[in-house]
C-alpha cells in the first residue's frame, strides 16, 4: 500500500476516534501516521528503519540535526507519555501536529 494512503487512513482513524470521545486511540493513530512518514523519510535517505514502532522511529528522528525545530518539537509532543489522568502534560492537538509533521517531513 502507498505510504500516503496509509498516513491518510491513520489520520482519518484518529479523527473518528476523537469524535467517539476516545482521545487515547486518537493519539495512537496520530503517532502511527507520523511513524509511517518517518519510515518513508528514512527510506528516501537510504537509512533502514529497524523498528516497526512509531515511538521508536519518532525518538530516532527527533535528534536528527537536519530536522527543523518545529518538527523536533512535534516529534517530542508525539512521544509524550500521558499522566495518571491519561492526559498529555501539555495542551496540544496531536492530530493537527501529526498532519503538519507528515506534510513537512515528506516535502
Amino acid at each position: 500500500m502507498n505510504f500516503a494512503v496509509e498516513i491518510d487512513k491513520e489520520i482519518t482513524r484518529a479523527q473518528q476516534a476523537r469524535q467517539r470521545g476516545n482521545e487515547g486511540q486518537a493519539r495512537v493513530c496520530a503517532r502511527r501516521a507520523a511513524g509511517i512518514a518517518v519510515r518513508e523519510h528514512l527510506k528516501r535517505k537510504g537509512v533502514p528503519s529497524s523498528s516497526p514502532s512509531a515511538i521508536d522511529l519518532l525518538n530516532l528522528i527527533k535528534d536528527d540535526p537536519i530536522l527543523s525545530p518545529e518538527l523536533k518539537l512535534i516529534a517530542g509532543h508525539l512521544t509524550l507519555r500521558v499522566n495518571e489522568e491519561f492526559k498529555l502534560p501539555v495542551k496540544v492537538d496531536l492530530i493537527a501536529e501529526a498532519k503538519v509533521f507528515c506534510e513537512e517531513l515528506l516535502k
